[in-house]
């Protein structure tokens, strides 16, 4: 997110800022150790049982709040200046300047010293801020090796929420954007803590705004990508395949549902865990997303086909798309979303009339629900070749006699391989 030309932005001196929240302070004090602090946060500091000076963390021989009169004066004379409105606005985004590389440096440091949540948190909302605001700031924090440790260690130990879900939100940057190593060293992590770590991801996505539900799953999906048994891992955690799958509910707002719909699709990599996700009714929840009226977005559609795709080399898989009104659904979506929902759909009803043949009805659905019609058109899209000799394999299998004459020429002896 780069600045606004329309913005404006205010240099704010130095020495006007408190140490703690980075923010124009409004009641300056000074502690015995002359650093000075705005009140509200050097008083949270103190409330916390804490007997040290943040700033040099020398221990306190006294907890006296010297205000510092001179200080309060140069600042109301200096947002006087630039006008007190937009000093003193309540809006976070227009008020906060975005912090420099040596701020933020001092914030990391910070981090591995301070215990007060409330502290924690206003330093990790300054590194938002300083992220999302250019690409150059994203690199230079891909750059710091222990950025992801300690991200981690805050998701696992924090006790308020927000706190977590502001972590999950960094880690969600950096993960997202960074390298393989980035994501290794998560993954690794996340298997020698003993669960803590998924148990507050479990949490963030239980309790957490929609934003931090989609970044807790956006996170789980990067831990899961790196290899079989972090797939294992997370699909082991209590609770944590059922929140997902209730995040895919059609009454669920869509991006999440694509961010769920995402993260399935990559864990269902391992045969284990599809069998699971199988058996936790998945398939229920995308035959509602299909056989919903109004399409709720391509993608969200593409996906639940893909994942559909990949149950479907099961057989109990099979047994649950044959169930229930999935296939309707699946012919519904054919020629309909996109060219790779479409591909997605004669795939699934490849395997379960061509290949599998286990059950009968789906054939009779087909044909009921105008199946083999757009089939033929299908034979005639832009669809990859394999998928067109699927469809010509699907319409030989339902035997439909209108489509005699443009089967006429058509013989096949090619071998497939089941495409998973």
């Amino acid at each position: 997110m780069g600045r606004d030309e329309t913005e404006t932005y205010i240099t704010v001196p130095s020495f006007f800022k408190c140490p703690i929240s980075l923010d124009v302070m409004s009641s300056p004090v000074s502690l015995c150790t002359g650093v000075t602090y705005d009140r509200p946060s050097i008083q949270r500091w103190l409330d916390g049982g804490n007997n040290t000076c943040p700033a040099t963390m020398q221990i306190l021989k006294s907890k006296d709040l010297v205000p510092n009169l001179t200080l309060q004066r140069l600042i109301k004379a200096w947002s006087d200046s630039v006008g007190s409105s937009a000093v003193n606005s309540p809006d976070p985004a227009s008020v906060r300047e975005i912090p420099t590389v040596e701020e933020v440096n001092d914030s990391l440091t910070r981090l591995t010293i301070e215990k007060d949540e409330e502290i924690r948190l206003e330093i990790l909302l300054r590194i938002v801020r300083f992220v999302k605001d250019r690409d150059a700031n994203r690199e230079f924090l891909y750059r710091k090796t222990d950025l992801v440790p300690m991200l981690v260690d805050i998701v696992t130990t924090a006790k308020k929420i927000k706190l977590v879900s502001t972590a999950i939100k960094i880690l969600d940057i950096i993960i997202e954007k960074g390298n393989e190593r980035d994501r290794e060293r998560l993954s690794n992590l996340t298997l020698t803590n003993g669960g803590d770590f998924l148990k507050a991801i479990h949490l963030a996505i239980q309790r957490g705004e929609i934003e931090s539900k989609i970044e807790s799953v956006t996170v789980l999906e990067v831990i899961s990508s790196v290899d079989t048994k972090s797939k294992m891992m997370i699909a082991e955690r209590d609770g944590i395949l059922t929140e997902v799958i209730k995040s895919i509910s059609t009454e669920t707002d869509p991006n999440l549902i694509e961010a769920s719909l995402s993260f399935l699709i990559t864990i269902s990599k391992s045969k284990r865990v599809r069998s699971k996700l199988i058996a936790a009714k998945t398939i229920a929840e995308i035959k509602d997303i299909l056989l919903t009226e109004e399409t709720i977005t391509v993608a969200v559609t593409e996906k639940s086909l893909k994942l559909l795709e990949t149950f479907s080399s099961k057989r109990e898989g099979r047994s649950e798309i044959c169930s229930g009104g999935c296939v309707e659904g699946v012919v519904k979506k054919l020629l309909k979303i996109s060219t790779t929902a479409t591909e997605h759909a004669v795939t699934i009803l490849w395997c379960l009339c061509h290949v599998f043949k286990e059950d009968k009805t789906v054939e009779e659905t087909v044909e009921r629900s105008n199946g083999v019609t757009k089939l033929l058109v299908v034979i005639q899209s832009n669809c990859s070749p394999m998928v067109r000799q699927m469809a010509k394999d699907l319409i030989k299998v339902l035997k439909v006699k209108s489509s005699a004459s443009a089967l006429a020429a058509y013989e096949t002896k090619t071998t497939h391989i089941m495409p998973f």
